[in-house]
């Protein structure tokens, strides 16, 4: 039994009593073949809202309800909110093998992957589920549990519906996105604190683009781990917000134990914490960092999600990313509201408001949620050419089938596009030489026809990557144009291919 002396039911704010009876009336009136995806910005309270719901759903329906997260540390969250609300509820972690008393439970809160291993050893491991609630929804992984619940309903719930696969839309999964509260009507209405944004310009040359489209966490740490990146860092912070509890995003390990060290040779109370870090251990810095009126805590990736900090006063994007979502996750850490906190600072070291626009900005989620690729390229393209200031990193499957990329490496359309318009030559003559690079590429390493093939598959990302700064040199990049240029590029590769390895 959970401590509930320790943890007070949370009343609910008009706008959440709102959104929850408009909840439960969309899956009343659908029907059970209906899963229903909820936005809701971060700091919204999504837990009180969802927990609400579970225990609503149970008293209406007279069904149980199933709450899959992808962290520990929420799971123990929203079952101590359940508790505090009346709903007996069992947390399903790694020690849980079976569940004979199932039946004095009305919900059941699981890790994806522990309820997966569960249900592919024992299909009805848990009984009677009505409904699925999924919170951080964007997450992919969740989708492997959603085969054993065809009968159930199923609500996802997430700050930014976008998943984290741009080839797995959410809108395969879930047939209706309602949106909740903006951002700005919920600093308006005094739930969230407003941020203040600082921006300084950086040089991102050096950067790379992975295979999962952001920029990878190598050639971050390089990029600030250096001496003049701290140096700005450490500036902005002394301008901007000494003496306040603030909290650093970076992108790697290096870089934030080099934030460390260059903060504490300055006398700054600072802490670094990562995900090698072991559950005491971070439970000792996050302590620290609560009960310190002044400090500085500098992370990697770990408390982006289930961390809820309200006196944290400055968040400092020590990174640059290309996603929307990790954006949004971040700046969030700040956004909680206080008496005596209507505002916090952003501090931004990674061209990120200049890429995505301010937190506060209005964002058109329905067009997200129905048109996710669309929705992304705009985002991206919008605010600056981006990926003019990077590279792009090949894959570990590249790597390996091509042994050496540097001929693929030391060539850039955008450079060789500028010398054949300085020339006199017409720019079109770029992609023409761009092919005939990955085309010598190939002849290096192919053994034969079908071997070129394969090698020419693999090259897919890198022919778009570079077709795309070709487009944004011409200024015309429309998804059609691309698309045709592509094809094109494919086309006559395979030829010249077939006509010098076929016989071989």
């Amino acid at each position: 039994m959970l401590d509930t002396e320790l943890y007070e039911a949370k009343t609910l704010y008009p706008f959440q009593r709102e959104s929850v009876d408009k909840i439960l009336e969309e899956i009343s009136s659908n029907g059970q073949d209906f899963n229903l995806l909820f936005q809701l910005p971060t700091g919204g309270g999504k837990t009180v809202i969802f927990s609400e719901i579970a225990r609503k759903y149970i008293e209406d329906f007279k069904r149980k309800v199933l709450i899959l997260t992808h962290r520990i540390e929420l799971s123990v969250q929203t079952s101590k909110q359940l508790q505090a609300i009346q709903v007996n509820n069992k947390v399903i972690n790694s020690e849980v093998k079976e569940i004979p008393d199932q039946d004095e439970y009305q919900c059941f809160i699981a890790m994806v992957e522990t309820l997966n291993n569960r249900l592919n050893d024992n299909e009805n491991f848990i009984e009677d589920i009505g409904l699925v609630i999924v919170d951080e929804a964007h997450y992919n992984s969740f989708r492997k549990i959603f085969q054993f619940y065809g009968d159930a309903n199923i609500l996802g719930v997430t700050a930014t519906p976008l998943s984290s696969n741009k080839a797995l839309p959410l809108n395969d999964n879930y047939n209706k996105l309602l949106v909740g509260e903006s951002i700005a009507s919920l600093i308006e209405g005094g739930y969230l604190a407003d941020a203040e944004s600082y921006t300084y310009d950086v040089n991102l040359h050096g950067l790379k683009i992975g295979s999962n489209g952001d920029f990878t966490v190598n050639s971050s740490d390089v990029v600030y781990g250096n001496y003049f990146m701290q140096e700005k860092l450490l500036f902005a912070y002394e301008e901007v917000a000494v003496g306040d509890k603030t909290l650093i995003f970076n992108s790697g390990i290096e870089t934030s134990m080099r934030v460390e060290e260059t903060f504490k040779k300055r006398g700054y109370k600072i802490r670094h914490l990562d995900s090698t870090f072991s559950d005491k251990d971070r439970k000792d810095v996050l302590k620290w960092f609560k009960e310190t009126d002044d400090a500085i805590l500098t992370s990697v990736g770990i408390l982006t999600t289930g961390f809820d900090e309200p006196t944290v006063e400055t968040i400092i994007l020590n990174r640059a990313t290309r996603s929307l979502t990790l954006y949004h996750q971040m700046i969030g850490r700040g956004s909680r509201r206080l008496p005596k906190k209507d505002k916090f600072k952003l501090i931004d070291l990674g061209n990120n408001v200049r890429r995505f626009g301010l937190w506060q900005d209005y964002l058109n989620w329905q067009d997200a949620f129905r048109f996710p690729d669309r929705f992304l390229e705009s985002r991206l393209s919008e605010a600056e050419d981006l990926e003019f200031e990077v590279e792009y990193e090949f894959n570990r499957n590249v790597r390996e089938a091509f042994g050496d990329t540097t001929l693929m490496d030391e060539f850039s359309i955008k450079d060789v596009y500028y010398e054949c318009v300085d020339n006199g030559s017409k720019g079109k003559e770029a992609v023409e030489l761009s092919m005939e690079n990955h085309y010598e590429a190939i002849m290096k390493v192919a053994e034969d026809y079908f071997h070129g093939l394969e090698l020419l598959e693999y090259l897919n990302d890198h022919i778009e990557h570079r077709l795309k700064h070709y487009t944004k040199c011409i200024t015309k990049s429309t998804p059609n144009y691309l698309k045709y240029l592509k094809e094109t590029y494919q086309r006559q590769l395979r030829q010249k291919l077939r006509a010098n390895l076929e016989d071989e």
